[in-house]
């Protein structure tokens, strides 16, 4: 008997506990309900258009805006040196003087060739010469005078720029024979970059469009220049387009050589700005979504169109309003159309 009522009394205590589990596992359930039906709570901010620079950063390196090769036309040995390499020139300063025995004998004939041209210029005027001997003799006289100006040109070289020498390849005494330039005259002052601008930007550049530079050689210190020539044509092998900067560079802080980045400016465009953390990149493809906030509080899975990323902002360009709200934290439980609570 006793055997039969310990039997009944654990068979009791069993179900007792079934039935406890079953209702605290039904409990649970029903609050595990409660939490996923909860609207998702998401941070929101209100966008509006602002002007927006357009600008674009592309390398490049500092060129001379000119550069000369100082040379004869005519071989002859180099009898004097007035300048060496950094030396910065005047435009129609004496840089070499080459030998001038044939400049001599020259200007000795043209002498001679004026004091004939004189006595028969006489003869002409008293009948005594035909029109024709005398133009004869008249153009001898001019080929001989052309002769010697080339001569003096070729014999005293000068600078046909303000500049700087940065090439000499002769030395006093050495015979100039034609291989290669006695100097190299760059003028620095302006300078010029060639900028590739990318076709997607060729349509936007404009002469006269402001141009700031920085050089890694001169941290710290911004130059400024404009648009001085564009040129027709595409560069088959970058694609690109060529663009002529001129920058002022009067204190010749700029050399020929050193690697700059240049930042063009196109103007300004009105459109929304978002901030980056709004963005929503679409997987297996390069789209970008952002959730826009409805008034009843549901959420639209917006495609964009960005433009500029400017620090922590995103231009766009197509798909959000001035004044539209779009969600900036939440995102991974949202989807379109679902309905979401404002984190105020």
């Amino acid at each position: 008997m006793k055997t039969i009522f310990r039997t009944i009394i654990i068979a009791s205590a069993a179900l007792l506990a079934a039935a406890c589990g079953s209702n605290a596992g039904k409990q649970t359930e029903q609050q595990a309900a409660a939490v996923v039906a909860e609207d998702p709570t998401v941070a929101v901010v209100e966008v509006f258009t602002r002007e927006v620079p357009q600008e674009a950063v592309y390398t490049s390196t500092v060129q001379a805006y000119v550069k000369n090769n100082i040379a004869p036309q005519m071989a002859g040995r180099i009898t004097k040196i007035n300048v060496e390499i950094g030396d910065f020139v005047k435009e129609g300063q004496i840089l070499a003087e080459i030998d001038k025995a044939q400049l001599l004998q020259a200007q000795l004939q043209l002498q001679n060739q004026e004091v004939e041209l004189q006595r028969l210029k006489s003869l002409y005027e008293a009948g005594g010469l035909s029109q024709s001997d005398y133009d004869a003799i008249q153009m001898q006289y001019n080929v001989l005078k052309t002769q010697v100006e080339n001569l003096i040109e070729n014999t005293t070289l000068r600078s046909p720029i303000n500049g700087v020498v940065t090439a000499r390849n002769y030395d006093v005494g050495d015979m100039y024979a034609m291989s290669m330039p006695i100097f190299t005259v760059e003028q620095i002052v302006p300078v010029k970059l060639l900028v590739g601008i990318s076709e997607s930007d060729y349509s936007k550049v404009k002469k006269g469009d402001s141009v700031s530079i920085t050089a890694d050689a001169i941290p710290g210190k911004t130059f400024y220049g404009k648009v001085n020539r564009i040129y027709p044509t595409v560069d088959p092998a970058t694609r690109t387009f060529t663009v002529e900067v001129k920058v002022d560079n009067n204190y010749k802080t700029l050399r020929p050589g050193m690697f700059v980045r240049a930042t063009i400016n196109f103007g300004v465009n009105n459109n929304v700005v978002i901030p980056d953390v709004a963005v929503v990149k679409q997987q297996g493809s390069g789209e970008r979504f952002v959730y826009v906030l409805n008034e009843d509080n549901t959420v639209t899975y917006q495609k964009v169109v960005l433009g500029r990323r400017m620090g922590a902002e995103y231009e766009v360009l197509e798909g959000i309003s001035n004044g539209a709200k779009v969600v900036t934290g939440g995102q991974i439980r949202l989807k379109d159309g679902i309905k979401v609570t404002v984190n105020e």
